[in-house]
């Protein structure tokens, strides 16, 4: 043993002299002269103090990949830690295999070294453009999730998670603890989190640093884990146990998990309670191994030596010197020589290529077409539209459906997850029950419904958390999808641009394979939420994500079930997108054949011919199932009120950003016009805020003034369908009423058969007003409201 730590204390030694060169250095990166002012990068950036944690365990982390050929990958919490990773990627020989100038030599210490936070070079960040990295990490919280998302389904994978103790105050990662209970050890490998205790963030101390490991212990096994303190002390005998202890700590940690797995796997595990897995409390100086005190201030084990210690070394002459010293105290020329290399116990310590945590497969995309899921034929599904408006099933029934058969179409490839934040019944997700389970890791009840130890479908309330499951899930491969409440899904907007950031980078970067697209449907949407209230109409998200410049996100708006069909094959086919699918689980109106559904969903945008006449006097825009039920019933009055106006429905399925349809770029302007001609008023009904589609609309030639779109515009409360309609001037009602005053303006009608008819339904509304304050619902003509054919 002890010849294979003093191996470890080389490797620490190299990674920590290479992370703080490329913190520090342009040029002399081997001190082969005394450092001078021009040997200083001219902007020093980077974050040192977590760093030297970081080479430590992820030295130890080879040692034991060795010893037990272990399947293992590295996640990083504090991914500003990042030149310690790149520094142990480019050791392992993973960099150069896909940055050929990395060589492990003098020219590649040089390469990384310059290319640190340097212009078109490495990032201060960990980032898709590094080997083996499924978590950018910028935007702290996700490891933990994440991790659990890469074992779902890779039985022998380990994930190695370093949770900063920073990042472990946020609320992501706070809630993700759990997610131990939702793995399955019998078909799931496992994570093992080794939280980080460096004591301080970026100007104070941790809550988690000041904690006494009693207080500690307690925590985390009352969270349900098998909890192992390593401290490294600040002696310097402290410091050299502590090599030993997290050596043997680590092995200790995979024996415990291969022996829960094996019994799971031989149906002999105690089921009293949630298995027990392993996870490390590891104690280091913020900053350790570094300058520990300079001009009366101590850096070593305080927040002082968070970021970059001695921001003044290209102009203060005390501050170099320190830089010198505290460099040549790694003497990296015992552990590399200019002409053989690194020092042959560091390269001992390198893993046979296969076992690379940087280079593990599954962290860089798939080659190949093997996690491609077997779908079923949508039109399966499908229900009769022959005539419009037939009422028929929810759109979330026929996803349910839908997706029940994906699961049968791949219960042996087990490449297909459900993550629910607690709402798969509430979301009319049910049927998938027929195939697969929740799964739940404790104690299951004989009076539990749907619940099992192996199973498919991840609830917990928590949205953080299913998101980060299945980033990591389909990071690595698979395939899945996230439904939520669309009020709420809001809660993870952020990590959705933090995946929307990965993904752009990743798409670039040629080395990757493919991946899954990151699938999500919003349901419960707030237009049928009038019995929740204010506090769940909230569609937000989708605003979100159309407003990266991005040409892989798609916002998809089924207007009935057979093109909600349509739409969900469409988004489980492709590769490398981030698909979000808003749809309603209310019984609704069918309004497209199956050939028109498929059409629908084709083209992203499309006439529907039987409520619109050919030569238009005005042009109504829907997008939303339930604002283009109100935009048809508007049809229906306006042409039985003033039968002479002609009028023509558009609907829009499909958004990316700043692009309707399904178009790759901007629809072209003779496209545009094709549908709302060039001269003619259009009023659009929007299913989210109107200034989410005007982004979209008015970049066109004559479109201001001549385009209004309706949406909601934040007035709610409990109340009717009809009335939340009416509160955000998107009912049937107002759009009749809009409809008429732009037909006097254009001469269409007289002004006067304008004003009768606009008196009548503005009278027509107060009714409803009084109506409902009465009888607590809509009236029978609206609750039962159905199309008659009328519209042409």
């Amino acid at each position: 043993m002890s010849t294979q730590i003093e191996k470890i204390k080389k490797f620490v030694r190299a990674t920590n002299y290479l992370t703080a060169t490329q913190i520090y250095l342009k040029e002399n990166h081997l001190l082969d002269n005394p450092l001078t002012f021009d040997n200083i990068k001219p902007r020093l950036l980077g974050h040192w103090g977590t760093c030297p944690g970081i080479n430590f365990v992820y030295a130890q982390l080879n040692n034991l990949i060795i010893n037990k050929q272990a399947n293992m990958l590295f996640t990083l919490g504090p991914g500003h830690g990042f030149p310690a990773l790149q520094a142990n990627v480019f050791m392992e020989g993973t960099l150069g295999k896909y940055y050929p100038e990395a060589t492990r030599d003098e020219k590649g210490i040089s390469y990384i070294s310059k290319k640190f936070s340097w212009p078109y070079g490495f990032p201060s960040h960990a980032s898709p453009a590094t080997p083996g990295v499924i978590l950018e990490g910028g935007e702290l919280g996700y490891s933990l999730s994440t991790s659990y998302g890469a074992v779902l389904d890779n039985p022998d994978l380990v994930v190695a998670c370093l949770v900063g103790d920073g990042e472990a105050e946020t609320g992501p990662l706070a809630t993700s603890w759990h997610l131990s209970k939702l793995i399955d050890p019998t078909n799931d490998g496992a994570v093992l989190p080794i939280l980080h205790l460096n004591g301080y963030k970026i100007s104070g101390p941790t809550f988690f640093g000041r904690m006494n490991n009693k207080d500690l212990k307690a925590l985390f096994t009352g969270y349900g884990y098998e909890p192992h303190i390593v401290d490294a002390g600040t002696t310097a005998k402290s410091e050299e146990k502590v090599y030993e202890t997290m050596a043997a700590t680590l092995e200790k940690c995979y024996e415990d998990i291969r022996s829960i797995q094996k019994a799971a796997r031989e149906g002999t595990l105690n089921r009293d309670n949630y298995p027990r897995f392993p996870m490390i409390v590891f104690r280091s100086p913020k900053g350790w191994t570094g300058i520990k005190k300079m001009e009366g201030i101590k850096y070593e084990g305080n927040s002082q030596s968070h970021q970059v210690v001695g921001k003044e070394m290209k102009k203060d002459k005390v501050q170099l010197k320190a830089l010198d010293k505290w460099l040549r105290s790694y003497k990296f020329e015992e552990l590399f020589d200019q002409q053989k290399g690194f020092d042959q116990d560091i390269l001992d310590l390198v893993p046979p290529e296969n076992l690379r945590m940087g280079d593990n497969p599954i962290a860089n995309g798939l080659k190949d077409k093997s996690q491609d899921l077997r779908l079923p034929d949508e039109k399966v599904f499908m229900e009769d539209a022959t005539v419009p408006g037939t009422i028929g099933s929810s759109s979330m029934r026929r996803i349910g459906a839908y997706l029940n058969d994906v699961f049968k179409l791949n219960a042996e490839k087990k490449n297909f997850r459900l993550m629910s934040p607690d709402e798969t019944y509430s979301n009319k997700l049910d049927e998938v029950f027929q195939t697969t389970k929740r799964v739940f890791a404790g104690p299951i009840e004989k009076w539990d419904t749907d619940l099992a130890h192996s199973g498919r479908v991840m609830e917990m309330l928590s949205e953080h958390s299913m998101q980060g499951l299945l980033q990591g899930y389909v990071l690595t491969g698979r395939n899945g999808v996230f439904c939520s409440y669309e009020a709420f899904v809001q809660i993870v907007a952020s990590m959705a641009d933090q995946y929307s950031k990965f993904l752009k980078v990743a798409r670039d970067v040629s080395w990757r394979g493919d991946i899954p697209s990151f699938n999500y449907i919003l349901t419960s949407s707030g237009w049928r939420q009038e019995h929740n209230g204010f506090s769940h109409q909230n569609p937000g998200f989708i605003e979100t994500l159309l407003l990266k410049h991005n040409n892989f996100v798609s916002v998809f708006f089924p207007p009935d079930g057979n093109s909600a069909l349509a739409t969900i094959k469409r988004c489980l086919a492709a590769k490398n997108e981030i698909n979000i699918i808003v749809a309603e689980k209310t019984v609704e109106p069918r309004w497209l054949t199956p050939a028109e559904a498929e059409t629908q969903v084709k083209q992203g945008i499309m006439t529907w011919t039987f409520a619109s006449d050919a030569t238009p006097d005005i042009v109504i825009g829907t997008t939303g199932q339930y604002t283009t039920k109100e935009a048809l019933a508007a049809i229906e009055i306006i042409k039985a009120e003033t039968p002479s106006i002609k009028v023509r429905l558009v609907n829009i399925s499909e958004l990316s950003p700043n692009t309707i349809g399904s178009s790759t770029g901007k629809m072209p302007l003779s496209e545009f016009e094709k549908y709302f001609t060039a001269d003619k008023p259009v009023i659009f009904n929007f299913h989210g805020y109107p200034e989410t589609l005007k982004q979209s609309l008015f970049d066109y030639e004559n479109t201001y003034g001549r385009f209004s779109v309706h949406g909601y515009i934040e007035t709610g409360s409990t109340s009717t369908p009809l009335d939340l309609h009416m509160r955000n001037k998107t009912s049937r009602y107002d759009l009749a009423i809009e409809a008429w005053r732009k037909m006097a303006d254009a001469h269409v009608i007289e002004r006067f058969v304008a004003e009768e008819k606009i008196a009548i339904y503005e009278e027509k509304m107060k009714q409803h007003k009084t109506y409902i304050i009465e009888s607590g619902i809509d009236p029978e003509e609206i609750e039962n409201w159905v199309w008659s054919g009328k519209g042409r």
